[in-house]
Parts: C-alpha cells; structure tokens; sequence
C-alpha cells in the first residue's frame, strides 16, 4: 500500500495591481488509482456517466445506442496529456476538503515543475494545454472534458460561498453580488479571464473580511469563492 503524503498550500493572496497570486505549492501529490463518486453540486458542464470499458486520451467509453459515445470522468492519479488526457477544460464538481489537483511541465514531481494548482472545496474547471505533460489529482470527484459547444445553463443568483469556481454564464448570473458575516480574513474571492488559473488569467480577487460585495462582468469567464458566506445577487 503506497504511502499517501499531505499537500502543503499558501492562502490567496490578494492581487494588486500587476502583483502576484500566491501559487499553491504541493510538497507531494498523492497519487492513487480511480477515485470520484456521487455528484451532487449543479454545474451544467458535467454529466457524470460510468461505461464499462475506456480508451486512452481523455476517457472516452462505449458507444450507448444512440450512437454518442460517453464520457468516464478522470479520477486520481497522474496522467500524460496528449496519451492518458487529452488537452481541454475539465470540470470536477462536489468536492469536500482534501481535493487537490496540478498542471506540471514534466513528471519530475519537483515544485518548479508546477505551471498552475489548488486545492478545492466544490467545484472547480482547470484548462490542461497541449504544452502541458502531466496532470495530477487527488481525492476528487471525477473530471469531465467540458463541451466547448453546449449550451449555457441556468445561471443561479444565489452562491455558495465555499462553492469554489462557478462558470459566469451557466453557474453563476452576471450581476452585483454580496457576501456579509464574513471572519477573519479567510473569505476569497477571484473574477478569472479563464480557467488556465495562472497569475494572468486573475481579473481582480480580494480577501475579506465582514461584507463583499463584487460585481460580476458578462465578459468574466469564471468566479471563484472559498470560505466565504453566502453570496446573494443584489443587482
């Protein structure tokens, strides 16, 4: 039985200006075989489908009798994009504490292999490149290659506030949304250009503490929310 390891992570830290994100730093990536269970969390991206058999490349399953092949959600483990993955945005949903996921540049496991990481509560998309050589998850849900072409869900206009990332459009509603009762610095939020979770794909994020209230622009790709309360729509 391999040994699981812990993953070590710094808070978000407040953007300003052209400053940095404080980058998620994994001291060692658990890596296990299958993983993912029961979705519950809404997200119009995923649909959750278990076929019997896989290929390579993204998990693609069988072929159902309506002629459209299914996918198999990712679980845990590392995989070679462009043989075990193939590049796209992915979306896992549901997640509780623990959850842990890396885009790297080789497979030397080292920290400045890491282009981009995080460990979710809830949901979260992640853009894996063809430039990209390994991706990485831990204790997630399963991961779904998101439809480029499908159409946009039924945006809510009220938010968990650990709910983690939420696609502008069919997760979340543009508008003004506000967050109050918020203690000690741990509520974060970040509006994103896209799903690459780089230092310049962040729009604008803050950490808060009593009320948030952020406007969420049509043009934002997604927003980000942990430990945060509620988030309502107010306009």
């Amino acid at each position: 039985m391999s040994q699981r390891k812990h993953n070590w992570f710094a808070r978000h830290k407040v953007l300003t200006g052209v400053g940095a994100v404080a980058l998620v730093v994994a001291v060692g990536g658990a890596v296990g075989a299958g993983g993912g269970s029961d979705d519950k969390s809404p997200t119009a991206a995923a649909t959750k489908e278990t076929p019997e058999k896989t290929e390579k490349a993204g998990g693609t399953g069988e072929t159902p009798k309506d002629g459209k092949k299914k996918e198999k959600g990712l679980g845990d483990g590392s995989f070679q994009v462009g043989s075990d993955i193939r590049p796209g945005t992915y979306v896992s949903t549901g997640n509780k504490d623990g959850c842990y996921w890396e885009r790297a540049k080789d497979a030397s496991g080292s920290t400045d292999a890491i282009l981009a990481n995080d460990n979710v509560t809830g949901a979260s998309y992640v853009t894996v490149l063809a430039s990209d050589k390994i991706f990485k998850s831990s204790d997630c849900q399963d991961w779904h290659l998101v439809d480029p072409k499908a159409a946009k869900g039924a945006p809510k206009a009220t938010l968990k506030g650990n709910g983690g990332m939420f696609k502008v459009g069919a997760d979340i509603a543009p508008g003004t949304y506000k967050s109050t009762g918020n203690k000690d610095d741990q509520c974060y939020w970040e509006r994103a250009k896209d799903a690459s979770h780089s230092t310049e794909a962040i729009a604008a994020n803050e950490n808060v503490t009593g009320t948030a209230i952020v406007k969420v622009g049509a043009g934002d790709a997604y927003f980000k929310s942990s430990g945060c309360q509620d988030w309502v729509k107010t306009g």
